[in-house]
């Protein structure tokens, strides 16, 4: 955030007192020391919003685990992979519903010809579909490996066969996020990374924010993969099938760059991935959910696209967000008006309305490879510490 840019009005960007935060979150940033030291994920960037402050800002740790790589800094830029889907994508999609250029009940085929296919269903898949991960499209597939553009990518995520009927079950899905981000684009007629940044990033000042960062930013940005060390060779030609195999598409360690292989090949540009940001840019944009959509959209789609579903039976999705379930990545506190998103690199945001509170922690976890699982037992147990130590100082 520079001087001659202004934020959303009634935010205050800085912590008034750091020795205060230190004490009162004492507790959380313990928690993540311990993780770093554990190898849960080697750098972290943090913001807590409370009723319009930034109550807590913290970077821990190192870009890699060599003690001689760069620490972080509270400005460090990360890959924020899926919470890309809520910060960009849902948002785009939010915008394009206020003015009237976006109906929820039309059928994806009607705006994506090619996702028809064979499969009469197939015609059934609507965009509300998409953005509540109930079309019956498969949570993932590496489609990177058999397109080497982004037609071909595109091609290959139109045709991908569905697993289930439309509407009958709840699947994350980041296949049907390519195709959502395919039919925005086409709705809008203009690149997701375009309409963002004059509609979202530009005017919420988010200035650290944006698809394909510029070189003169790598040395901000802490890498998340190597796609290149022999003992990540061995792995992945062991356990090729799942996606948490460690990948070696590029053969190089990938800094600057998204990490989602399908998002690569698509340019960086994607529905399901592709955006970089620092923790108090997503603060920034958290603030503005918190503050009704204000400047950016109005309060009653923010409620329409932030409510949980009422079908499938038992999903947690609301419109492209995710709400608190039994266990949640967002702890036991979140209130149930809450809403959130993860991002696979090790990112998250939660914004509890009732609370006028948001959680945003940026992790790089899957450096150097993304075997490591130990953030889904970090993200609870920091949301519960952050929690905690507000109860306290009520």
């Amino acid at each position: 955030m520079t001087a001659t840019q202004n934020p959303p009005a009634g935010f205050s960007f800085l912590v008034r007192n750091s020795a205060a935060q230190d004490a009162r979150f004492g507790t959380a940033f313990a928690l993540l020391e311990n993780a770093i030291a554990a190898r849960a994920f080697p750098a972290c960037s943090l913001a807590v919003t409370l009723r319009g402050e930034l109550i807590a800002h913290k970077a821990l740790g190192h870009f890699t685990y060599d003690p001689a790589s760069p620490a972080v800094a509270t400005d460090s830029i990360f890959d924020l992979a899926s919470v890309s889907k809520a910060v960009a994508t849902t948002t785009m999609a939010m915008i394009l519903y206020e003015r009237g250029l976006l109906d929820l009940e039309a059928p994806v085929t009607a705006i994506v010809p090619e996702f028809a296919g064979d499969d009469p269903r197939r015609s059934e898949v609507t965009l509300r579909q998409l953005l509540a991960h109930s079309s019956g499209l498969p949570a993932y597939e590496k489609l990177y490996l058999r397109a080497q553009t982004r037609a071909e990518l595109l091609q290959a995520a139109s045709s991908t066969e569905l697993t289930a009927a439309p509407g009958t079950l709840a699947e994350y899905s980041d296949i049907g996020f390519i195709i959502l981000g395919v039919a925005l684009e086409r709705l809008a007629d203009e690149s997701l990374d375009v309409f963002c940044q004059r509609e979202i990033f530009g005017p919420l000042a988010m200035s650290h924010t944006t698809y394909n960062p510029p070189k003169s930013w790598r040395d901000r940005i802490p890498p998340t993969t190597n796609e290149c060390g022999a003992d990540t060779l061995v792995r992945a030609a062991a356990d090729p099938a799942t996606k948490s195999a460690p990948s070696t598409f590029r053969g190089k360690v990938i800094q600057g760059e998204v990490q989602d292989e399908n998002a690569s090949v698509l340019g960086g540009i994607a529905g399901q991935a592709g955006v970089f940001s620092t923790a108090e840019d997503v603060a920034v944009f958290a603030h503005a959910m918190l503050n009704g959509g204000y400047p950016i959209l109005r309060a009653d789609t923010v409620k329409l696209f932030t409510r949980r579903e009422s079908s499938p039976e038992e999903t947690s999705r609301a419109l492209g967000w995710d709400t608190p379930s039994a266990p949640s990545q967002s702890g036991k506190y979140f209130s149930p008006r809450s809403f959130g998103h993860l991002g696979y690199t090790g990112t998250s945001l939660w914004i509890d309305h009732d609370r006028q509170l948001s959680t945003t922690l940026l992790t790089n976890r899957t450096w150097p490879d993304c075997q490591n699982q130990a953030i889904r037992q970090v993200r609870p147990a920091f949301h519960d510490a952050v929690m905690e130590a507000l109860e306290k100082k009520a």
